[in-house]
């Protein structure tokens, strides 16, 4: 559906929104750890594993999906400026043009966003698919759900030329790991699946602004990190009551932090003087860490910071794990035909959703099979240009090779996109 432009001044707040975005706000951490430190580390004590038969499939495999391939997708601000108009604090939706491309050619009559946040994503692929008769989105912040349904009433409200009345909407303070539990007890004849899953696993702007929630680098406020506030565990519980070799394997682990050793000593240390409480006190302490050490300087402390910060919340909400136990449920969920789209913002996550995928595509003995440019064509529609090379397996292909990037254009407007990696899987 094509979008009506958007006024010289929408453009204009847009672009001055996303330039006052901070990537050292809101960028995940772009990891500058040796990987050779990290690899030995990883790899200390452990036996080398032995070829299984088919492991030269798997590994010829993986290689189909290494590197990146960056969007030659040119950043489309009528399409911002269409859904957020003249709210300056509106949270911008990563890859917001790679994501409708990848549904774009999908019959999407029913379309599940796991990680609801503001709505963005949800709202402009509700309002490029009038197709849709059924919408489920999941997040454990209950504060998002009333943001993300304002805005999508208020694209349904503007999409005057099509009747939504057939399109129903159900919003829940899940997990998504929950996903094919909670979609059956919605509507239990409802097969063979859906089609189309979303997953964006980056923080959303609100979060961050609100120092309360104790997830930015450059606001006081409480250890908290919780995205579901009902949940009981804090990063301030792990930080001051943990064991000593749990928190450094989480510094180390899913911070990925050269310095992971001192700054662990430092925080062990700082129990004996009262604890850390509040964001404030663990930033002067890895300001104070960082200051001799390698990388030393604002922007070293900050990159640091944004990684003990990282591996923190990924502890307290138990990201990885949940990430683990939900991308085959999230396949499993899909009709066929329906797509999986994954966006990850650190390699930590890109490297479960890419061993994901594989695994999925190795479920046959055939192992996978790599489609060059002609055969895509045979498979594929052409217009789907975005899609550059698939990797084939039994009952699923993969459409990102290599994963999909943000464009130069993206990035330079809303620097915390830059990390940002998509992958998608379609269902056979």
């Amino acid at each position: 559906m094509a979008l009506p432009a958007a006024s010289a001044s929408a453009k204009s707040i847009f672009k001055k929104l996303l330039l006052l975005n901070s990537p050292h706000k809101f960028s995940p951490a772009r990891f500058s750890a040796s990987a050779t430190v990290n690899s030995a580390i990883r790899s200390k004590g452990k036996s080398k594993i032995k070829s299984e038969p088919n492991q030269q499939q798997k590994q010829k495999a993986e290689l189909l999906v290494k590197r990146r391939t960056r969007s030659d997708r040119e950043l489309d601000e009528d399409v911002f400026s269409k859904h957020y108009g003249d709210d300056t604090s509106a949270h911008v939706p990563v890859m917001l043009g790679e994501v409708l491309d990848a549904f774009a050619t999908v019959n999407l009559k029913s379309f599940v966003d796991c990680t609801l946040g503001a709505g963005g994503h949800s709202a402009a692929i509700i309002q490029a698919h009038p197709e849709m008769e059924f919408y489920v989105g999941f997040d454990v912040d209950p504060v998002a759900h009333q943001i993300a349904l304002d805005k999508i009433n208020y694209v349904l409200d503007k999409d005057s030329g099509h009747s939504r009345a057939h399109l129903q909407v159900h919003t829940l303070v899940k997990n998504f790991k929950s996903i094919k539990t909670a979609l059956h007890d919605i509507d239990e004849n409802r097969s063979p699946g859906v089609q189309g899953i979303l997953m964006d696993l980056g923080m959303s702007s609100m979060q961050v602004n609100n120092a309360e929630r104790g997830f930015s680098v450059l606001c006081d406020g409480p250890l908290d990190m919780r995205m579901n506030p009902q949940a009981s565990l804090k990063a301030e519980d792990i930080l001051n009551l943990w064991p000593d070799a749990e928190l450094g394997r989480i510094l180390r682990d899913y911070g990925e932090e050269s310095n992971w050793f001192t700054l662990h000593k430092r925080i062990v240390r700082a129990r004996s003087t009262g604890g850390l409480h509040t964001t404030r006190q663990l930033v002067d302490l890895i300001r104070n860490s960082s200051s001799s050490a390698k990388g030393g300087g604002r922007q070293g402390w900050i990159k640091t910071a944004t990684r003990v910060f990282q591996a923190l919340r990924i502890a307290v909400n138990d990201e990885l794990n949940t990430l683990k136990d939900s991308i085959n449920s999230c396949f499993d969920s899909l009709g066929p035909g329906g797509r999986l789209a994954v966006i990850s913002f650190h390699s930590l996550e890109d490297r479960i959703v890419k061993q994901a995928f594989l695994d999925i595509i190795n479920r046959s003995d055939d192992g996978a099979k790599q489609l060059n440019h002609s055969e895509k064509l045979d498979s594929y529609k052409e217009k789907e240009a975005w899609i550059k090379q698939i990797v084939r397996g039994k009952d699923a292909n993969i459409l990102t090779k290599r994963p999909v990037t943000p464009s130069e254009s993206e990035e330079r407007l809303n620097p915390r996109s830059r990390s940002a990696k998509l992958r998608v899987i379609e269902k056979v």
